[in-house]
């Protein structure tokens, strides 16, 4: 009985050691199955990083903004309405001294935008500065005082310019670029980067002991400086979208830029005819923006205010007022100054426009012979 127990005993610690036997061999070949496959994994990870490594060495093609600014800026001109001698224009002040101020180059066969107090009116003599240092004698072809720009055109072709943008197209928090020369031209093509703050401001400034309103104007925090004047405000692709005309001086931040596509039409005719002829309706008005500073119980919807009317103009014998509305040229509503200044500037004097006006509720129709404005 004893030595039959013994055997069984015998026989259960030999299966048991069998059993060990066989599950530690089970555990070996599991771990090395998984060491094998943690080794792939790991292999197959450096390959990926190795073939990541060697794409990255062939850099893509640089496709960021820096490049078309750079290029932008070739096209940026010092203007003054005094001819220097000397390689230095520095003076104390230049900028109020000796009128300095900047330009746009916007053909390549010398047409130049800027602001008229930089350039001067219609018909006088600037000096223009190129990226070269060379100084050109520039005569002012046209110029409008109330959106203060100016076309110069000097006598030199295959210069750098630039495209033209849609100001119609930009929208708030839009990157831009402000670039002039402030400070006269020791700083010159200097570029500032910002946004576009606000569109279709109106601000009112004293000039003269007289107040004038500019309106539909850009706002930037690109910083801009006295010689920024005339200057450009570009997009991120190097085009063209105003022109840096103002700033407000007690604030920071705050500057403005008249839109570029008011003078489109311009630009079109004098690339396309070699001359611009102007059409004029003889009128001076302002948009709903700046009613409140003319008269804060007066409230318009749409349309343009019709503050004073030129006595020898082409509406002076009409059936127009002061305080009149303006809503609608020909087929065209209307409801901002340039955009009636556009739809002029793309007439010809003598051609014939129809006016809606609205007065005390009533509505009046005009047909109106736009003249040639001379000067």
């Amino acid at each position: 009985m004893y030595y039959e127990e013994k055997k069984k005993n015998k026989e259960r610690l030999i299966m048991y050691c069998l059993m060990v036997v066989i599950i530690t061999l089970l555990l070996v070949l599991i771990l090395r199955t998984e060491v094998g496959n943690t080794n792939t994994i790991t292999e197959y990870n450096a390959q990926k990083v190795n073939f990541d490594e060697n794409a990255q060495t062939e850099k893509p093609k640089n496709t960021s903004s820096s490049n078309n600014i750079a290029d932008s800026v070739k096209a940026i001109v010092g203007i003054s309405k005094l001819k220097q001698s000397g390689s230095s224009v520095f003076v104390n002040r230049a900028e109020q001294k000796l009128g300095l101020g900047s330009g746009v180059i916007i053909t390549e066969n010398g047409y130049i935008l800027t602001n008229q107090h930089v350039s001067g009116n219609k018909y006088s003599t600037c000096y223009v500065t190129l990226d070269d240092g060379n100084t050109y004698e520039g005569n002012v072809v046209w110029s409008d005082g109330n959106i203060d720009l100016a076309i110069v055109k000097i006598n030199k072709n295959n210069l750098s310019y630039l495209e033209l943008g849609d100001s119609d197209a930009i929208h708030l928090a839009e990157e831009v670029y402000a670039i002039g020369n402030p400070l006269g031209l020791e700083f010159q093509k200097t570029v500032t980067k910002g946004i576009i703050s606000a569109m279709n401001r109106t601000i009112k400034i004293e000039d003269e002991n007289q107040n004038v309103y500019m309106e539909d104007l850009i706002q930037t925090d690109a910083t801009i400086n006295e010689g920024n004047s005339g200057g450009a405000l570009i997009n991120s692709d190097g085009q063209l979208i105003g022109i840096n005309s103002v700033k407000i001086s007690n604030a920071e931040g705050i500057g403005f830029a008249v839109p570029i596509n008011i003078v489109k039409p311009i630009i079109n005719k004098l690339m396309s005819e070699g001359k611009f002829d102007e059409a004029w309706l003889g009128i001076y008005g302002y948009d709903k923006e700046a009613i409140p500073y003319l008269d804060s119980n007066l409230e318009i919807e749409n349309g343009i205010y019709v503050a004073q009317i030129v006595p020898d103009g082409p509406l002076a014998n009409l059936d127009i007022k002061e305080g009149d509305i303006i809503t609608q040229i020909d087929d065209t509503k209307i409801s901002k100054m340039n955009d009636l200044k556009k739809y002029i500037y793309n007439k010809m004097p003598n051609d014939k426009v129809v006016l809606y006006v609205e007065r005390n509720g009533r509505q009046l129709t005009l047909e109106v012979t736009l003249a040639n404005k001379v000067a």
